[in-house]
């Protein structure tokens, strides 16, 4: 294969980061056949397509969201190079995009990406919002992974891949005062207001179904869908916090909550959903093997 021609690659960097041809052309100040010339010679050296067309926007393929890593990764070492001989050097660094889906539990993210922290080569970008949206932006190479307690419906037009990374109990958890020392579980279930994940959580049909089999009728304080929400409101006492005991993991060492006893048969699964790939993020790929 001849040398990578970087003329062709700074063409295909603009288009990238305007997303029209265009603007790009405009940026460049030469034409748009110009521009379109320039991008299928790069398309036609690598052997991969870089676009996709839908309507008027260009949307980057697979391919072309590592080409345009690589892209960022060498314009930024020319920038560098500039820095250093300027003494003002920066350092470049290797980027894993995490989407995470808003309630997720905040100590089970640190948890999957401790590895990954502190190392100064590493940029950890995190994104949090609802999981449809974080899996558009999957399937549009925008993320790396989705971390989600969630199992999203796949059929033959999806091509997520959900690794179960980690399965964690579920607890009645509260403040040493609501517990007592000689509370019995069903007592406390039945007594005491209780604070629940809603219908949409993973874990909520076990727990009704637990409470069916009891003949309990709790009640109910709150019912969140957040975890970091369940938290605080378990720490105020508001009730009895129907929980992971990861989610509270601070406060049970400090003893500012207890478990009372962990639901049988019931608990939390995990999962990072990924696509199938043929160019894996590398770190992405170090994080599941860890996990």
């Amino acid at each position: 294969m001849n040398e990578l021609n970087f003329r062709h690659l700074r063409y295909f960097h603009t288009v990238a980061h305007e997303g029209n041809l265009t603007r790009a052309a405009e940026r460049l100040n030469v034409s748009q056949s110009a521009v379109s010339t320039q991008i299928r010679q790069l398309e036609e050296q690598l052997g991969q397509s870089l676009f996709e067309r839908r309507g008027r926007t260009l949307f980057l393929t697979e391919a072309g969201q590592i080409a345009l890593d690589h892209a960022d990764a060498i314009f930024a070492a020319g920038k560098e190079l500039l820095n250093t001989l300027s003494e003002r050097p920066s350092g470049r660094r290797e980027v894993l995009r995490v989407g995470s889906l808003a309630t997720l539990s905040r100590n089970f993210q640190i948890g999957f990406l401790r590895p990954l922290l502190g190392r100064d080569d590493v940029e950890i970008v995190i994104r949090s919002g609802a999981l449809s949206d974080l899996l558009k932006n999957l399937e549009a190479h925008r993320l790396d992974v989705v971390l989600a307690n969630i199992a999203p419906p796949r059929d033959a037009a999806t091509a997520w891949i959900c690794h179960a990374i980690a399965e964690q109990p579920v607890s009645l958890i509260g403040t040493p005062e609501q517990v007592g020392t000689h509370a019995a579980f069903e007592d406390l279930l039945a007594r005491a207001p209780l604070i629940l994940p809603t219908v949409e959580s993973s874990i909520r049909s076990g727990i009704d179904a637990l409470f069916d089999r009891l003949h309990v009728r709790p009640r109910i304080a709150a019912e969140v869908d957040d975890m970091a929400m369940i938290r605080l409101l378990a720490r105020e006492g508001v009730g009895l916090a129907v929980v992971p005991p990861i989610v509270v993991k601070d406060e049970l060492a400090s003893g500012r909550l207890v478990e009372v006893e962990r639901f049988p048969q019931l608990s939390e699964t995990f999962y990072a959903v990924t696509l199938s790939r043929r160019f894996p993020n590398p770190l992405l790929r170090r994080l599941l093997e860890s996990a």
